[in-house]
């Protein structure tokens, strides 16, 4: 033990020297970076837990900490050009991940603020998208209740009566080397608010009615108000849901880059009970991540001839599939919009997941799907089109109890 600990000392004496060394050319907190700075991941080694000492050696290389990412064992950090490799060859540090943007995977089908005028509320319609996976026909079962939903997204709208957002945290900051206020979770896109709709607008006679309207939604903001964002906000998010006992957390968002701390997060989440549910991409090439990976539940979309659009990515990844073209949902300010993407299949597939859970069943998205043309499971729609009545109502038809 005092071996362990002499050599635990001396390493903090290295940090906290090499520090005193190049702390003049570190930026101070909130400072604007010089030129040429990028945000990266820096994933440490076991034996290196302290997040000050972690900071320090930030810092000594003349960078920034972001935000401290438990999750990974790691921190996301903004570095000077050229630094990441030198810091990569400190043996405190086990690698470094390249921070990447992210984007939402749904855009409107119409210009905000046409299909309907801010501050209208029209009488309650049921999207087609709802009403083609049969949800209606589970609601003898369940609506959702007592099961936590996040939407990893742009925020939800925290005003319209069409939708109850029970709490929610921000990891949005404008410049990214700012801290963030996390109770700024208000959304200033449309996207995340249009996703929430979709799985959870509320059965009150105005607007729209969600796919499970009893669940309770979650905002986790972590995409900008042009919908863009960076991995590590996303991990911090994943950390949220967990932290937070969330059941189901939909991210409707992608990135063609493969970050391993992004996979680690998605399987530690996993392993502690949070459904993953995220679009498969709208490039019509591969699936994106987080997406791709095998402990998140890809979907795929589909038009109301139950058709896949030509951008809807395929890939061996693809799970299932959900609608996704021209569905109308809540927006921001109050509003409903028409938008397109796997955005908004994925949150199909959330609230079944909610329909399931409340009805005391495990989260199975493929149970009762209707199986699409080419037969069989497949690259381009997984096991077929979810079917949320059929996943509950027939299940506990055929001799299970609720509950």
């Amino acid at each position: 033990m005092s071996g362990h600990g002499t050599t635990r000392a001396a390493l903090l004496a290295s940090v906290v020297a090499l520090s005193l060394v190049v702390m003049a050319g570190a930026s101070a907190v909130g400072a604007e970076p010089a030129e040429g700075w990028g945000r990266h991941i820096v994933v440490f080694q076991e034996s290196f837990p302290s997040v000050p000492a972690q900071a320090a050696l930030v810092r000594a290389f003349g960078g920034e900490v972001v935000r401290d990412l438990p999750i990974v064992r790691g921190m996301a950090v903004g570095l000077p050009p050229g630094i990441a490799k030198q810091l990569a060859l400190r043996a405190e540090v086990e690698r470094i991940d390249m921070d990447a943007e992210v984007h939402a995977l749904g855009k409107p089908a119409t210009p905000p603020g046409k299909d309907q005028p801010k501050g209208e509320q029209p009488p309650e319609t049921l999207p087609w998208g709802v009403d083609r996976i049969d949800a209606e026909a589970a609601r003898d079962y369940s609506l959702g209740s007592g099961v936590k939903v996040a939407v990893i997204d742009t925020g939800i709208d925290s005003g319209p009566p069409d939708l109850a957002v029970a709490d929610g945290v921000n990891y949005v900051s404008k410049p990214w080397w700012k801290p963030a206020d996390p109770s700024k979770w208000d959304d200033d896109n449309g996207h995340g608010t249009h996703v929430a709709g979709i799985i959870a607008a509320l059965h009150n006679d105005i607007g729209v009615v969600g796919v499970a309207p009893n669940a309770s939604l979650y905002a986790v903001k972590t995409l900008d108000r042009t919908g863009s964002g960076y991995v590590s906000d996303i991990i911090a998010g994943i950390e949220w849901c967990i932290n937070n006992g969330m059941d189901v957390a939909n991210m409707s968002l992608g990135t063609d880059s493969d970050v391993q701390s992004l996979h680690d997060a998605c399987d530690t989440a996993d392993g502690a009970g949070v459904v993953l549910v995220a679009a498969a991409g709208n490039d019509g090439v591969d699936v994106d991540y987080p997406g791709a990976y095998g402990s998140v539940i890809a979907v795929a979309a589909t038009d109301n001839t139950d058709a896949r659009p030509s951008w809807s990515s395929p890939g061996p990844e693809v799970y299932v599939a959900a609608p996704g073209v021209a569905i109308y949902s809540t927006w921001k300010d109050g509003g409903y919009e028409t938008a397109s993407g796997t955005s908004m299949a994925a949150p199909h597939v959330a609230g079944t997941i909610a329909l399931q859970l409340a009805a005391g069943l495990s989260a199975a998205p493929c149970a009762g799907a209707d199986d699409l043309v080419p037969p069989g499971s497949d690259i381009y729609t997984g096991c077929g089109l979810v079917d949320a009545g059929e996943s509950v109502s027939g299940i506990l038809n055929c001799g299970n109890d609720l509950p």
